[in-house]
Order: C-alpha cells, then sequence, then structure tokens
C-alpha cells in the first residue's frame, strides 16, 4: 500500500514516520526535514494546493495519514486566513481527492473544538462551540471530511507533548533551567498526550482496517492518554519528574495563577477532557499512561541533552 505522511518533520510526525514505514511504502512530507527521514522524502509546502495536487497522482496513496496543522493558537487569531487555510482547506483537498481515488485519510483535531463550560468529559457526539480561530478553523477541517465523503478516521486530542519540536513539557523546562520562578494556570483541566501515544493510536487504526472484513467504521474519535491535569499540576509532574532524573538540580519556584491573571491572545476552554470509551469500544484502544510517558519522554530530553 503507498502511504502519504503531511506534516512529518512535527512532533507527531516524526513519531508516525517508522510506524507507517513498515505499514506500507511511505511518502513523507514537510517544508523541512526531521531528524530520522523515510526513504522516499519530499520537501513540499503543503499549502501549495497544485503541489500537493500533482504529487497525490503521481504516488496514488492508499492511505493519507494528515498531520500537518496550524497549532499556534494565539498566533492564528491574527492570521486567520493562513489557519483556515491550513486547518481546513488543506483537509478538503486530501479528503476530496481521497474520494475520488477511493483512498482512506487520517486526520486529527483538537479539544479546542469545544467551549470548556462542561464538568464531565466531552463524547464525540457533543455539540462543538470553539472560542478561538484555532479551533474554529480545526472544526471547519472535520466537517470538510464529512463533506467529501471519502473513508476517515478523524482523532481528536489534546495538549500534545514530546521530547521535541515547541511543546509545553520543553517551554517549562527551559525556563525551570534558566531559574526563573513560573506561574501556570491552574483553571484549565485537560489531558496531556504524548505524540508518541497519539502515533500508536494511528497505528491501531490503520491495523485494524487492513483486517480482512473489518468495518471501517470511519467518523470522529477522541485519544488523550488516561490522566486529566491542569496546566499547573502538570508542571508540576513535569518538575518533579525532571529532578528524579536529574535533569534538573532543583524544583523551581511554581505558583498557580488564574486564567485572568495570565491573559492570552486566544480563549482557551477551561475544561477540555475528552472522554475515549468510543475507540476503546470500536478499535480496542485503550489509553496509555500519563505518568510512564512522561517520564519517558523526559528521559529522551535528558538523552539529547548530552
Amino acid at each position: 500500500m503507498n502511504i502519504l505522511l503531511t506534516g512529518a518533520a512535527g512532533q507527531l510526525g516524526s513519531e508516525l514516520l517508522p510506524l507507517l514505514s513498515a505499514r506500507g511504502k511511505l511518502t513523507a512530507t514537510d517544508r523541512s526535514k526531521p531528524p530520522t527521514v523515510a526513504k522516499n522524502w519530499v520537501e513540499l509546502d503543503i499549502s501549495n494546493g497544485s503541489k500537493l495536487e500533482r504529487l497525490l497522482n503521481q504516488i496514488q496513496p492508499g492511505l493519507i495519514v494528515n498531520a500537518a496543522a496550524y497549532t499556534a493558537v494565539d498566533q492564528a487569531e491574527d492570521n486567520e486566513e493562513t489557519a483556515f487555510h491550513i486547518n481546513a482547506e488543506l483537509p478538503l483537498q486530501l479528503a476530496t481527492w481521497a474520494k475520488r481515488n477511493s483512498a482512506r485519510l487520517i486526520h486529527y483535531s483538537t479539544d479546542y473544538v469545544f467551549d470548556g463550560t462542561f464538568t464531565r468529559p466531552y463524547l464525540e457526539t457533543d455539540f462543538p462551540n470553539p472560542q478561538s480561530v484555532y479551533g474554529e478553523s480545526k472544526l471547519e477541517g472535520e466537517r470538510a471530511l464529512e463533506l467529501a465523503g471519502c473513508e476517515y478516521v478523524i482523532l481528536r486530542t489534546s495538549w500534545v507533548y514530546s521530547s521535541h519540536g515547541k511543546n509545553f513539557v520543553l517551554s517549562m523546562l527551559d525556563l525551570a533551567q534558566k531559574g526563573l520562578s513560573l506561574k501556570v494556570v491552574d483553571d484549565q483541566q485537560g489531558c496531556p498526550t504524548s505524540a508518541r501515544n497519539l502515533a500508536l493510536a494511528s497505528d491501531a487504526v490503520i491495523a485494524a482496517w487492513q483486517e480482512p472484513g473489518f468495518d471501517a467504521a470511519g467518523g470522529v474519535y477522541h485519544y488523550c492518554d488516561d490522566r486529566s491535569l491542569s496546566w499547573y499540576d502538570f508542571a508540576n509532574r513535569i518538575f518533579s519528574y525532571a529532578v528524579e532524573a536529574r535533569l534538573l538540580e532543583r524544583l523551581p519556584v511554581l505558583t498557580p495563577v488564574s486564567s485572568s491573571e495570565f491573559p492570552q491572545v486566544a480563549r482557551r476552554p477551561k475544561w477540555s477532557v475528552l472522554e475515549t470509551g468510543k475507540i476503546n469500544r470500536i478499535f480496542n484502544i485503550q489509553p496509555a499512561s500519563f505518568e510512564g510517558s512522561l517520564r519517558t519522554v523526559i528521559d529522551q530530553i535528558k538523552t539529547r541533552a548530552k
């Protein structure tokens, strides 16, 4: 099977590379090369629709995994056109091609499609009400796949982190290593998710698709790791494990603050915990351990720092 992976240099894409390479003939693409590249690498800005179309027609993928996204939440407020182009128009182009060529598509969305007013985990069927341009653009991307009518799975996830790229874990460690006192929001609740675990969930979906007679069971699914925390609690765990791993010499001074004390350009949902029962029932995918996953990422960061 020919496979196309977009966004291959990002947090998720880098984790998907080895998994997808084992599933078929992989072509990976992004604007810049990741540290470890696929055999078939194409350096491509996927916002260029005509070049993307030529690539699709050239390689004829039976599976498209779209890990490309505009994820700069605050910057999206001032770059609405770019956010919608990458997060909505690109998925529509991929889904339209997939429908026309009988290909399957895996796409990723976000907890930010919800407004955060719930106090229970969000179901896939709960009404989305994004409060930011980023959330609106990702929801429009979801609707684009449904509109195109191709065979697809959308994985909504939350608070993705890894040992590389730009994420909360690396930002917190960088600030702590500079000896700064930190203030972190304690009234936003979500589920930190390792990019590696999200990639493994994606691979499990593909494996199920490849089973003879398996009903594709397309649609929207939630995947996140097994613990809900505030950003403040998340930061505490990061620093605690970093000290244990001797990545930090001591715990930094950490102060909890409310969202109103830490204003950001884009509005965040105060509650964005995702219910993962559906993906467990259909694909037998269970949430991975937050504790173990964060420790693994801290160890990877320490190894890279040597």
